[in-house]
């Protein structure tokens, strides 16, 4: 059974290009928010197997919206997208409950090890 995905990224180019690697390999892209408030919004209604979630959004960072569905979902599993130079948010996200990361500009072998690692 292919594994729902949520994919969240301000960027409409990042989310066609997350949901063409992983549409390829097998996975179901459940749904896309493009910013951190559309992000719990849709979380809580398709009830993802994994979010994708941009750390940079406007409205609702990345951070903020973990924290948000970690707090009505302490079971979600979430994979935070950063750009280079954002360790101390990467951390924090971490801290936070994200259970990976990948780093801007992906690469479809690198989204695929984290996405396979935390949901198999």
């Amino acid at each position: 059974m292919a594994k729902n995905i949520l994919i969240c990224d301000d960027a409409a180019f990042m989310r066609m290009m997350i949901k063409d690697i992983l549409s390829k390999n097998g996975y179901n892209v459940a749904g896309e928010a493009e910013n951190g408030a559309k992000a719990v919004e849709k979380y809580n209604e398709l009830k993802p197997d994994l979010v994708l979630m941009d750390i940079t959004m406007p409205e609702m960072d990345g951070i903020q919206a973990l924290k948000a569905i970690k707090g009505n979902d302490p079971a979600a599993l979430v994979i935070m997208c950063s750009a280079m130079g954002q360790q101390a948010m990467v951390i924090e996200a971490i801290q936070a409950g994200a259970k990976d990361f990948i780093v801007k500009p992906f690469q479809a072998e690198r989204v695929l090890e984290a996405v396979k690692k935390v949901v198999g």
